[in-house]
């Protein structure tokens, strides 16, 4: 294993360029796609090194549940260091455990308790709510829904409730709120991914802002939408919804919408900055990719030698 199984550790660091540089120079939904892939595969391989590591760690403990061969001096030579990250490794991954389920317990109820909210309202895909609170969201789900108060619309244009419409129901459609539960997901299991995570949620956003502009045919209506909803929600309480209700950083949002539309392309010219970002954050993916591979079939032929039949 040596010092393979620790790199999976420390190689989300290499996506922090391209975190960066792909809301400035991507498309949104590739800039999206792009990074939640990247983190989803980054978390989910340190997660199995922390996994691997806690294996070890536990097979010296007395009292544990596995076989003695575990703990031979001959599987402690093949994982170094095992004496100190091992034990590490039972904490953090416990840490991990509990902050991964505490996002999904809380995504979960902040939905359910969404979805009974609106309970008898009329309308299958949008729902208008009496409240004096401006505010909007898509909720997901199999029957996805367009919520919104008669606060916000009554302070918007006709054209701009079309531009909001459009927005959220582009949340809905490209089911954005599973690369933002991912990427929150990711960043529990691996705070070196946090950058991803902001990122995404940002992307998330632009794309909406692009799917809108497209829908109603006007990128400024969408613009002024958007920094009206903003204005008019200000005083609004915190999202709660995985930032599917997020404004995020509107001045961007709204200067990137009075520029022309971005270019569509699955992937960033090598020979940009972009690009090399991209290329950087794969490149760092895959070796964590074949280093979690590599120890776990490593550890695998080490116990299986270890255990006696």
């Amino acid at each position: 294993m040596g010092v393979f199984v620790f790199l999976p550790l420390v190689l989300p660091l290499t996506a922090w360029p391209v975190a960066r540089l792909a809301e400035l120079h991507l498309h949104p939904r590739t800039a999206t796609r792009l990074l939640t892939a990247v983190a989803v595969v980054m978390a989910a391989c340190s997660t199995l090194c922390l996994v691997l590591l806690m294996v070890v760690g536990t097979a010296q403990l007395p009292g544990n549940p596995l076989p003695d061969g575990w703990a031979d001096p001959e599987v402690r030579a093949a994982v170094p260091y095992d004496g100190v990250a091992g034990r590490a490794a039972i904490p953090a991954l416990a840490a991990v455990t509990a902050a991964c389920a505490r996002t999904l317990w809380r995504h979960r109820r902040v939905t359910r308790r969404a979805r009974r909210a609106l309970t008898g309202l009329r309308g299958s895909t949008v729902a208008v709510l009496p409240d004096t609170t401006p505010y909007a969201y898509a909720l997901p789900g199999a029957r996805g829904r367009i919520v919104v108060t008669t606060a916000l619309l009554d302070g918007l244009a006709p054209a701009e409730r079309r531009a909001l419409f459009a927005h959220e129901r582009a949340h809905l459609t490209a089911r954005h709120h599973r690369h933002l539960l991912a990427v929150h997901l990711a960043a529990r299991a691996n705070p070196f991914l946090r950058p991803l995570r902001s990122a995404v949620a940002y992307t998330a956003e632009r794309w909406a802002d692009e799917e809108a502009a497209r829908a109603v045919g006007d990128r400024r209506t969408v613009a002024r939408a958007i920094g009206r909803a903003a204005l008019l929600s200000a005083t609004a309480p915190a999202p709660t919804l995985a930032a599917l209700a997020a404004t995020g950083p509107v001045p961007r949002r709204v200067a990137a919408l009075l520029a022309p539309a971005p270019a569509v392309r699955d992937w960033p010219p090598a020979f940009t900055a972009a690009g090399a970002a991209a290329w950087g954050a794969a490149a760092g993916t895959v070796v964590s990719a074949m280093s979690s591979a590599n120890s776990a079939v490593t550890l695998f032929l080490v116990l299986q030698t270890a255990t006696p039949l």
